[in-house]
């Protein structure tokens, strides 16, 4: 896996445009306080800003789905290497494509960071070091300069097995 360069698996919302407050759906009850509709802009988001207005209370206000919110660094990356640091807010056509890329990426981020995971820290053998270092390859194509690399059937045939492969690793648990 020497030659494959993972991305950032860590979220960092100051190099992102609030994609996760805009791309899902709130649906009122226990993880949010309001129903809200995919692509719209979370009332709680700052109009000045990409930054939440109520980020210190949002547990006691009932959004305890967005304290439990992690995009694995899909957020970023949508934002500074697809959109190369363009916004919804300044760009308006883009906030579907934005959101759009933001479910594509995030499941892809996930997997890689729970492939990661997996392979510091369960005792694999090396039959299954190999897969796994194949699906993190797989996702992580090294001619990736646009979203749409990943809506190819290779990504997302790996991607579709990642569950599987993990659950294969359920002995070395």
């Amino acid at each position: 896996m020497s030659s494959v360069t993972l991305p950032d698996l860590t979220p960092d919302c100051t190099s992102c445009a609030a994609l996760c407050c805009v791309a899902y759906p709130f649906e009122k009850g226990d993880g949010f306080a309001i129903d809200k509709d995919v692509g719209t802009p979370c009332p709680n988001l700052s109009k000045d800003d990409f930054r939440c207005t109520i980020h210190a209370t949002l547990a006691k206000r009932g959004f305890g789905g967005c304290v439990s919110y992690d995009c694995a660094g899909a957020g970023q990356r949508v934002t500074q290497e697809f959109f190369e640091g363009e916004n919804w807010r300044d760009v308006r056509l883009l906030r579907r494509d934005m959101t759009d890329a933001l479910h594509l990426m995030r499941p892809v981020h996930e997997a890689l960071l729970l492939l990661v995971e997996a392979k510091k820290t369960l005792p694999l053998p090396p039959s299954e070091t190999a897969q796994c270092d194949r699906l993190i390859s797989a996702l992580c194509p090294t001619d990736a300069n646009s979203m749409h690399r990943f809506t190819e059937p290779d990504v997302q045939d790996a991607l579709e097995y990642v569950p599987i492969f993990l659950r294969s690793l359920s002995p070395f648990a």
